[in-house]
């Protein structure tokens, strides 16, 4: 046994490897997935007359390919066309999503897209986020995000959050702008809040360039390989990040969310 396999390599990149039965990812048994069409398996359809039509296929999404990989539940907390303020606002509460039953151990969230892309929506800064009032904050993505992860802190307080980075595309100039705030964001947050780390796909996957999208996208969304492609690329990352901040994840198994009763 080549115990180094198992060890951080200070010359790894997180994208680097593709661990068998997703690595130390694998130590999460509870994991939600927060995000939008990207995180439901969205496959978009060309009708005859020219409209489009959106399907959330949430089997064919990221979040269930992880799920089979690493033998872990993952739960989608997403839908096409989220944003973190709707989020915020209404849909978490109507489905639940924010009850204490449905506490996970790990939260991956990818939310950014149709908010900053979409509805251009200033992305603001982390100085934006009210600890002690989540509630109370501008209404820009930081002040939505900020919420949205402080709601989830409540019913689970000792979860580890997974901040994901939108990847490099071939986006106009304000777009691609939009997209350097918020991963420098996400960097930012992860220090404010703690027990939070990013997952860096604009700095470390490949660009989503029109050889990508040949292969690995249906129109507009990704197709069931690169929905598959996806939960690899965010496993591979997580084990890297475990196998670099060891200590960080020693008492995981002590994270109430993975019990139906207290045992500490």
């Amino acid at each position: 046994m080549d115990i180094k396999k198992f060890i951080a390599d200070e010359n790894e990149k997180p994208l680097d490897s593709y661990p068998l039965n997703g690595g130390f990812c694998s130590i999460f048994r509870k994991i939600g997935a927060v995000g939008d069409s990207l995180s439901s398996g969205e496959f978009e359809v060309l009708n005859e007359d020219g409209t489009k039509d959106y399907h959330d296929c949430f089997d064919f999404s990221w979040g269930q390919f992880m799920a089979r990989i690493c033998g872990s539940q993952v739960t989608n907390f997403s839908r096409g066309g989220m944003t973190a303020k709707e989020f915020c606002e209404g849909f978490a509460d109507k489905y639940g999503y924010f009850d204490a039953d449905k506490a996970c151990a790990a939260y991956i969230i990818a939310l950014g897209c149709n908010d900053l892309y979409g509805r251009k929506m200033p992305v603001g800064s982390v100085e934006d986020i009210n600890i002690e009032d989540f509630r109370s904050h501008p209404d820009n993505f930081a002040g939505w995000y900020g919420e949205l992860v402080l709601r989830y802190r409540e019913i689970s307080p000792d979860a580890k959050f997974f901040f994901v980075t939108m990847p490099v595309e071939d986006k106009g100039e304000q777009e691609q702008k939009a997209a350097d705030e918020h991963q420098k964001l996400l960097y930012d947050m992860a220090e404010k809040f703690g027990n939070s780390y990013v997952i860096d796909l604009r700095r470390y996957a490949v660009p989503y360039d029109e050889e990508f999208k040949e292969k690995f996208f249906l129109l507009g969304h990704l197709n069931p390989a690169g929905y598959k492609l996806t939960a690899e690329m965010l496993v591979s990352y997580i084990d890297w990040i475990i196998r670099n901040n060891m200590k960080d994840f020693e008492k995981v198994g002590f994270i109430k969310a993975h019990y139906n009763r207290t045992i500490l």
